[in-house]
């Protein structure tokens, strides 16, 4: 697991450049992708979808298997809740098919019975903001019209999906792209005919600002995050000449908080880690929401890393995915 953490944050490290690119050709070889899995493993099968094809935008479609296979459980005409998920790695790194990301989606969709659709967003330095949040609005209309379900026309062994029990999640810059896009789906969802978001869960989101929080000065040199790392994670994302004061960083602004007032903004839950330099953020970005009357369920885990949550072999990555479990069984629920 050592090894694993240190690979994580050699990563970013070994890819990025001084002039604000990243070496993809590099990245590729270190970040080797996974093929989806039509066959269930550990009673999960995998396909890949397109959500627009003029982007082309992908996601990668994760399902408990309804019968057979690997552990494959459930009743295959019972509608599934779905979870639209958006992986981490600072807007830049890895992908709904990285190793890490497929598992760790493949155990959401077991733990929570829920279908799960990784969104493979267009990444930053190329794509910058807002392209990931408008990335992350398309998935959600994607699913709002009736004529992309099952999303497997071919062979049916998709269960159907109750867009009515959608939930929006995400882990580091992931659960950023998510708290935006439930802020503009909130914005919008009288335009919306059919999907409803019933909660919102934010895994150590990727927040910052201007200042220096006691949780970065405390932990500056923290694995996988540290303030150099996330500085220029931003320089990279925001619009150029933007500092971290600006709305996609800083969700206490009033345009970062845009939104969260409306009855359509769902509940939350926020994953906070001991060890995680952004923790200060996170904690603000609670506040915010609380202030803007949202019901808001914190989950502090006083040991954990950042990023703890793609390392199953930790107790606190099992109890985050019995708690995802619990959220979907509940509809999102009042905190």
């Amino acid at each position: 697991t050592r090894l694993s953490i240190l690979a994580a944050g050699c990563l970013t490290d070994a890819t990025c450049r001084a002039d604000g690119t990243i070496n993809r050709r590099l990245l590729n070889f270190l970040d080797p992708h996974v093929p989806p899995s039509a066959a269930p493993r550990n009673g999960v099968a995998s396909r890949d979808v397109v959500v627009d094809p003029a982007i082309p935008l992908r996601a990668r479609l994760f399902y408990p298997c309804p019968s057979g296979g690997d552990g494959g459980t459930g009743d295959a005409t019972k509608p599934l809740p779905v979870v639209v998920f958006f992986h981490g790695g600072g807007f830049a790194y890895l992908s709904a098919a990285s190793r890490a990301y497929d598992a760790a989606c493949r155990r959401i969709a077991r733990y929570a019975g829920a279908a799960v659709l990784s969104v493979d967003y267009r990444r930053s330095p190329e794509h910058r903001y807002p392209t990931p949040y408008d990335d992350g609005l398309a998935a959600l209309r994607f699913l709002d019209d009736p004529n992309n379900h099952p999303l497997a026309a071919d062979d049916g062994d998709v269960p159907p999906l109750d867009v009515t029990r959608c939930f929006v999640a995400g882990d580091s810059a992931g659960a950023n792209i998510a708290h935006h896009v439930a802020r503009r789906y909130a914005l919008a969802s009288t335009t919306f005919a059919n999907l409803r978001l019933a909660g919102l869960i934010a895994i150590q989101p990727f927040f910052g600002g201007e200042e220096r929080t006691p949780a970065e000065l405390r932990l500056v040199g923290a694995p996988i995050v540290s303030v150099p790392r996330t500085d220029w994670l931003w320089r990279a994302f925001l619009p150029p000449g933007a500092d971290r004061t600006h709305e996609a960083a800083h969700a206490a602004s009033p345009a970062g908080a845009a939104g969260i007032d409306s009855p359509a903004f769902p509940p939350a839950t926020v994953v906070i880690g001991g060890y995680d330099p952004l923790q200060d953020w996170q904690r603000r970005y609670c506040e915010t929401l609380r202030g803007k009357g949202k019901a808001v369920r914190v989950l502090d885990y006083p040991d954990a890393i950042h990023a703890f949550y793609i390392f199953p072999e930790f107790a606190e990555a099992r109890d985050l995915m019995l708690r995802i479990k619990d959220i979907v069984a509940g509809g999102g629920g009042e905190h």
